[in-house]
């Protein structure tokens, strides 16, 4: 292919606004003399597509004045997408990361690094204005009471009564019932002006009073010093607060991002829920005023891109949502904080499947001058605190509640004796106990159902054993069929209804729901005022504030729900926490099934006893003495944490190692399990990363970035000589955990390596591999992505 260079013409590499990988690759286009100086990198642009040249959009990745092909062959540029915004600079960039990292088109990564990238209708307030001199004005007032204008004599004496002030056009066709055609008889006369003014949409609608500040404890005080005086000695890194429950991680985040506004800088809190941004918003407010803002999913389209809007033209300091809102394009980013950060919703289930928390970092590195990452929670990611362990992030503790009081009481209770002693409720007899007691004392209870993770695993409820897979230490799942199956490696054994270990006949997989708790609750306690918030009765915009607030109100006495209820929630009036069923998580189909009961149990027992009074935990499970519900119990997260880390470590999962799931789908199951083989074939071809194993020669990006140029030591490395000692673990393939979806047959092979690096070049080779089969037009009924370091199941 000839490169040809003309001098005064343009041409544009584009990215086509289809997320499919047959054009995931850039386009060149001329660019019309009329637009040279209007078209940067990053434009959006509507070109001339496929053969029969259909208008589509797409953005500028690239302009040169050196055509790839032929130029007479070269179509032109239509005009500029005046419906879309640009891509600035920074995000074309990080998008280029996101796909580099984890696997997906451009243009799907472009997609999620513009989350309103759609212009939006602009909103105007009209105003109304005396024009005419008012002497004049006073005549014409005169003028129409005498000929019984009643309508401009209203609207007159208004603007009369105060000459220099401006009346909202709303008001005076509202209150004062004068119509538009009287107002444009007026302007048209030179009377008044009619005037509008642009605004922005506000979703926050808080009357909030601004509250005087907290005095910050030492532990607090030495955490916020140290961040600032990094950012001003130009050290921008990542930090991880590890804080137990109650401890005023909210408080230190206010104060550093003080410090970071006072420095002409803007702020970024990420939060993991929904549910949390209505109180974090609250606490944000009564410092910030309407500098802060808040994005997340139930903003109209033009809510959203009006915040964004405010953002870029500094009008916000301070952006509040879940990990969308790390997309907000401010001109000065200085301080990205993600609270909970070892929350699940951070991770993206779309391509690209990024980490909020790995993509901040990246972000903090590309913006001007750099920004620090600040990362909070009372139970961290295994990830984040093994980083901190290794000196990748800098860690710190908070070990005292900032109201002084102490840590809530934790009762475990063995459901198998409440069995054996004829309880066949969903209380046990100690929940029923604190219940009444609280009821009585006229104290507020949370009673959490941990549903989290449910895949069907089925237990004995007398002796709590649990079917496990015997290769990959994670629970079988119950399928139809009467089998239990290993989602991991395929594993699968037949269903039996005596246990093993002590040939009860008890043996059944355990399932409750909010809605059977809220009933059990009302029969026992037909006066109790119960308030129940889940997915079914959080569904409408302001669910999740009304809930809330109706609760912290004190206008229920039970609150019952999912593990939304436990998450970062202050209730001062709390003293009862009741967790039903811990081993709903605990033994789900899940690597991290240890890693989130202890999580969820600990935040779960954060919730009680939160003000001046004492708070309790019960705790009921069929396995009180496993090491995650011991360890919440004691809220002792380093003895979790050795635990767990060795088994990480011995079986070679995350943190300790990467992993990698190749998810393949297929219309045919005989074809999908027969193209998921081939792709195992591929996988287990020895690998350098940025070698291309099917010529043995370094890709063009692996000579840039490794800077080796000789095909020969590439070939003599690919033959296996040095890959000896860190040869990737390959698993499956095997059937996705849901192996069907709408007729759509799922599987999944996963991949282990410490180096990350090798798990992308095994993606990028797969990604040739199936580019080939697009080119030979035998790449149809199949797709495949790519999940590194997956939370959930596929």
């Amino acid at each position: 292919m000839e490169n040809t260079t003309q001098a005064n013409i343009l041409y544009a590499k584009i990215i086509i606004d289809i997320s499919h990988e047959q054009v995931d690759r850039t386009f060149c286009y001329k660019v019309p003399d009329k637009l040279i100086g209007k078209i940067d990198i990053g434009s959006s642009i509507l070109v001339p597509f496929g053969r029969g040249n259909h208008t589509r959009c797409g953005y500028v990745m690239e302009l040169t004045d050196t055509a790839d092909f032929d130029p007479s062959k070269i179509k032109e540029i239509i005009g500029i997408a005046t419906d879309n915004l640009p891509a600035e600079d920074i995000f074309i960039k990080l998008a280029v990361w996101m796909k580099r990292r984890y696997g997906s088109t451009m243009y799907a990564a472009l997609k999620t690094v513009l989350p309103a990238h759609k212009k939006q209708t602009t909103l105007k307030h009209r105003f109304i204005s005396l024009r005419m001199p008012q002497r004049e004005a006073n005549e014409y007032l005169y003028e129409c009471r005498a000929k019984n204008r009643k309508a401009q004599e209203r609207l007159l004496a208004e603007l009369l009564a105060d000459p220099e002030e401006r009346i909202p056009y709303e008001l005076v066709t509202g209150k004062l019932n004068i119509s538009a055609a009287t107002i444009r008889s007026l302007k048209e006369k030179c009377v008044i002006d009619v005037t509008e003014e642009e605004y922005y949409r506000d979703p926050v609608k808080i009357n909030a009073k601004e509250t005087s500040k907290l005095n910050l404890s030492s532990e607090q005080k030495y955490i916020v010093d140290k961040v600032i005086n990094d950012f001003d000695n130009n050290v921008k890194k990542t930090y991880l607060i590890h804080g137990i429950t109650g401890s005023g991680k909210t408080e230190v985040y206010i104060r550093m991002i003080e410090q970071i506004i006072e420095r002409g800088k803007q702020a970024i809190v990420l939060i993991p829920e929904i549910s949390l941004t209505y109180q974090t918003l609250m606490r944000f407010y009564r410092h910030f005023g309407n500098r802060v803002s808040v994005m997340n999913s139930t903003l109209s389209a033009g809510e959203k891109y009006d915040q964004f809007e405010r953002a870029r033209n500094g009008q916000l300091d301070i952006i509040i949502g879940p990990r969308s809102a790390l997309f907000t394009p401010f001109p000065n980013l200085g301080l990205i904080i993600i609270d909970e950060e070892h929350e699940p919703a951070y991770k993206s289930e779309q391509m690209p499947k990024y980490h909020a928390r790995e993509t901040a970092i990246e972000l903090s590195k590309l913006v001007d001058g750099g920004a620090s990452v600040v990362l909070g929670s009372a139970t961290p990611s295994l990830e984040a605190y093994y980083r901190a362990t290794t000196g990748e992030y800098e860690l710190f503790e908070l070990t005292k509640r900032l109201t002084g009081g102490t840590l809530p009481e934790v009762e475990c209770v063995d459901l198998r004796d409440e069995l054996r002693s004829g309880n066949r409720s969903i209380f046990s007899r100690s929940l029923k106990e604190g219940i009444e007691d609280r009821l009585k004392k006229h104290e507020q209870i949370m009673l959490f159902i941990n549903r989290r993770g449910l895949a069907g695993f089925v237990s004995c409820r007398s002796c709590g054993h649990v079917f496990k897979c015997p290769h990959c230490d994670v629970s079988l799942s119950e399928h139809r069929g009467g089998r239990l199956v290993c989602h991991y490696c395929g594993y699968s054994e037949p269903i039996t209804r005596i246990c093993p270990e002590c040939g009860s006949k008890y043996v059944s997989a355990f399932r409750a729901g909010t809605e059977q708790i809220e009933k059990e609750v009302l029969k026992n306690w037909p006066q109790t005022r119960v308030l129940r918030m889940d997915a079914d009765t959080t569904r409408t915009k302001d669910s999740y504030q009304k809930i809330l607030s109706a609760f912290s109100n004190e206008e229920a006495d039970i609150l019952i729900g999912t593990q939304m209820i436990v998450k970062g929630h202050d209730f001062p009036k709390v003293t009862l926490v009741g967790v039903l069923a811990a081993d709903m998580s605990l033994y789900a189909n899940d690597y991290r099934a240890s890693e989130r009961t202890f999580q969820l149990l600990t935040q779960a027992a954060g919730r009680a006893g939160r003000g001046e009074l004492l708070g309790k935990v019960i705790v009921q499970s069929y396995q009180p003495d496993h090491y995650a519900i011991q360890t919440a119990a004691k809220q002792d997260y380093n003895a979790f944490f050795d635990e767990e880390i060795s088994y990480r470590r011995l079986l070679a999962y995350p943190p300790v190692a990467h992993m990698m799931a190749v998810q393949i789908t297929s219309k045919n199951e005989e074809a999908g399990i027969s193209f998921s083989n081939r792709l195992r074939v591929i996988l287990e071809q020895p690998l350098v990363p940025g070698i291309d194993t099917v010529t043995g020669t370094f890709t063009q990006d692996s000579q840039k970035d490794y800077n080796i140029n000789d095909t020969k030591i590439a070939s003599s490395y690919v033959k296996g000589s040095l890959m000896e000692s860190d040869k990737p673990v390959i698993i499956g393939p095997a059937a996705a955990n849901i192996s069907k979806i709408n007729d759509v047959f799922r599987f999944v092979i996963y991949v282990k390596s410490a180096d990350y690096a090798i798990l992308t070049g095994m993606k990028d080779r797969i990604e040739r591999y199936t580019a080939r089969l697009i080119e030979a037009g035998q790449y149809r009924g199949y797709s495949v992505q790519f999940d590194f370091d997956p939370i959930n199941g596929f």
